[in-house]
């Protein structure tokens, strides 16, 4: 079944049955209704290879992650990030593909989604992802990356974030602190902290530094981003002597972990410790006791990027940057040291 048999049962040219389908507002709505009624009485569907083929476009927006799907799954920031490009797509009439790494490469990834554009997400260290996507002709922003000059990017202010929440337990005089890091993976040895991890480590230095404090008088742990990685590094954490009386989580998933640690130690929060997130998950106001954290607009972040890849798409010549506001949301997980 071709669109040549439903131009021929609808009386019309092959070129209607194509608007129809593609580009509705070049022929009526009555004749539009005959065409689609005629194709769905004939069990007509276009062949979306050869429509991506003749118009150039996939109609989809791919995201480009820097982790595998069953580790990014777990992640729930994901899910709020997706939520807000979602809404784009929804709007624009737009799929999307989700793009894992290909033997740990996001590089070698690129050329086998068929999308119009990437979300490139968590490029921390650049090994030819930008060039490529440029000698391609790929639109993409990046995401939570290093900005990288004449690319589109959207990132939050990590910085002022994970100031705000260190400053806060050491106004609570805690000085024995332990800060939990997801970990910055194989490259730190050679470039140092990268991206959104470089600019909250910045945070967390400044202010330590307003009560003449250093990275050598803290506890710093690098573990995976998973619950049950923040449960095992905070179990640790209390076998230290003297343990920290503040755990400062450099995202929710940890510090969620970490509460869980601390319950079944039965250490009390935040009488002997106090814990600290970063995100502002949903569950961080279900977990008790509910969890002082850094709220982070993770839904606009997405909002923000799927806008900016749309307007790329188009042609638009702009390469904007956009930071995004955080704030220290205090709940129930912080107090006075005892």
């Amino acid at each position: 079944m071709t669109s040549k048999d439903v131009a021929a049962a609808a009386g019309v040219s092959r070129s209607a049955v194509s608007f129809a389908f593609n580009d509705p507002t070049k022929i009526s709505d009555a004749t539009r209704r005959r065409i689609l009624e005629v194709a769905g009485e004939l069990g007509y569907t276009p062949n979306p290879v050869a429509r991506m083929l003749q118009q150039g476009r996939t109609r989809s927006l791919g995201v480009l992650l820097p982790q595998d799907l069953p580790q990014v799954m777990e992640n729930p920031y994901y899910a709020q990030f997706l939520v807000g490009l979602g809404q784009v797509c929804h709007r624009e009439g737009l799929t999307l593909l989700l793009t894992p790494p290909l033997r740990n490469s996001m590089l070698k990834a690129i050329p086998y989604a068929a999308v119009d554009g990437f979300v490139v997400c968590g490029l921390e260290t650049d090994r030819g992802e930008v060039a490529e996507l440029t000698r391609r002709g790929i639109p993409f922003v990046l995401v939570d990356s290093d900005p990288q000059e004449g690319a589109p990017s959207v990132d939050v202010d990590d910085h002022a974030g994970a100031y705000e929440a260190v400053r806060h337990l050491l106004d609570l005089g805690h000085r024995h602190i332990a800060v939990l890091s997801f970990d910055p993976g194989p490259d730190k040895a050679v470039y140092g902290y990268r991206g959104p991890l470089a600019r909250r480590m910045s945070g967390v230095a400044e202010a330590l530094a307003t009560v003449g404090l250093t990275f050598d008088d803290v506890r710093l742990v690098e573990v995976p981003c998973t619950r049950l990685d923040g449960y095992r590094a905070a179990r640790d954490l209390m076998l230290l002597d003297p343990a920290p009386t503040a755990i400062v989580a450099l995202s929710d998933i940890l510090a969620i972990g970490a509460l869980d640690a601390l319950r079944d130690l039965d250490v009390d929060v935040p009488g002997e410790v106090s814990v600290t997130g970063f995100d502002d998950q949903p569950e961080a106001v279900w977990v008790r006791p509910r969890l002082t954290t850094v709220r982070q607009p993770i839904q606009a972040k997405g909002r923000v990027a799927g806008d900016f890849l749309v307007s790329a798409i188009r042609g638009e010549t702009q390469h904007p940057h956009q930071t995004l506001h955080t704030a220290l949301i205090v709940r129930e997980s912080t107090g006075p040291i005892a």
